[in-house]
């Protein structure tokens, strides 16, 4: 992990310091990029810390149930959402805000069941069967400036997707998936940051590589959680389809430091990073490359005890408020 505090080093010496709408000012710079070789240099957890690795898989596994409640990430082992869904004041008062805990469609429900709209002339019939072949269905009629149009619906399951993809058509550029969608911005309690995930087979090797965009990434709290998190689902990503994990490449486009996080991250940055872990998947979870069985169902059945860090090494645990 010592291209991270390296990172954190440019970031400090060459940064600018902004304000923010959380009210703590950061010192950033535009566009970053992390890039690890799994294979070779091992998994991507902080040593300069203690990584909170249950609540990392936590996150995950809600984010593959398309959970939208801050309590189903706590019954997972995660608590990071608790103060997005329950003391953002600007969420408190949103009116797509349902409940205690509802943090509305976040990261998950996008990857699992994106709210997919057709609006077709109701006269284009050949169109209205090619969508109702793609799984989309009929919910309604409505008249658009004087014309009838039929409006079809299907929610779509881009993760799912990528996996058939790489099954079917491993040479594909087009495997990926992402949480941005504007017409859901105005009814979440925080618009994705970790947007785009693009999944890279190399059927020559049987590996396979994962490029994630983050838009904004704080350094001191979630650089560290971020990174374990895409290379975990790409570990899985891996063991369903066959592939071996190799480059996981992270890049970012604001990458900051919150000012009461320097304590925090000017203690790491005296501290010798340790070898890296290797992470262990459950024997239970099938293997693709070793029962030839396609079985993507396994999305829906993963637990956080499915995984497991080995030989990790870290130094004592460091501790920061999160900005809101």
């Amino acid at each position: 992990m010592k291209q991270y505090l390296d990172l954190v080093r440019t970031v400090l010496d060459t940064g600018t310091w902004q304000d923010n709408r959380t009210g703590i000012r950061t010192i950033s710079i535009p566009g970053a990029m992390l890039r690890f070789d799994l294979q070779n240099d091992g998994f991507p957890a902080v040593t300069t810390k203690r990584l909170a690795f249950k609540s990392v898989i936590g996150e995950l596994v809600g984010f593959l149930r398309a959970s939208r409640s801050a309590a189903d990430f706590r019954a997972l082992g995660c608590k990071v959402w608790d103060q997005n869904a329950n003391e953002n004041v600007e969420w408190l008062a949103n009116p797509y805000r349902l409940e205690e805990d509802d943090l509305g469609p976040v990261y998950g429900v996008q990857w699992r069941a994106w709210p997919a709209y057709k609006l077709i002339e109701a006269d284009k019939k050949s169109q209205i069967v090619h969508a109702q072949e793609r799984g989309f269905r009929v919910v309604g009629v409505v008249k658009d400036q004087g014309v009838d149009k039929v409006l079809l619906y299907r929610a779509i399951d881009q993760l799912r997707d990528c996996l058939d993809t790489i099954i079917k058509n491993p040479q594909s550029r087009r495997i990926l998936f992402h949480g941005w969608n504007c017409a859901d911005l105005d009814a979440i309690a925080l618009p994705a940051c970790h947007l785009l995930y693009q999944f890279l087979p190399n059927v020559t090797t049987k590996e396979i590589s994962l490029c994630l965009y983050i838009r904004s990434n704080d350094l001191g709290l979630g650089t560290p959680f971020n990174l374990a998190e895409g290379a975990a689902l790409l570990h899985l990503v891996g063991r369903l389809t066959g592939y071996k994990p190799k480059w996981f490449t992270y890049f970012i486009g604001d990458a900051h430091i919150y000012e009461n996080h320097l304590d925090m991250l000017n203690e790491q940055m005296q501290r010798e990073p340790y070898p890296a872990p290797q992470l262990k998947i459950s024997d239970r979870i099938p293997d693709y490359a070793v029962t030839g069985k396609y079985e993507p169902e396994w999305l829906d059945q993963i637990e956080p005890s499915d995984f497991s860090l080995e030989d990790y090494q870290h130094h004592a645990p460091l501790t920061a408020p999160m900005a809101v």
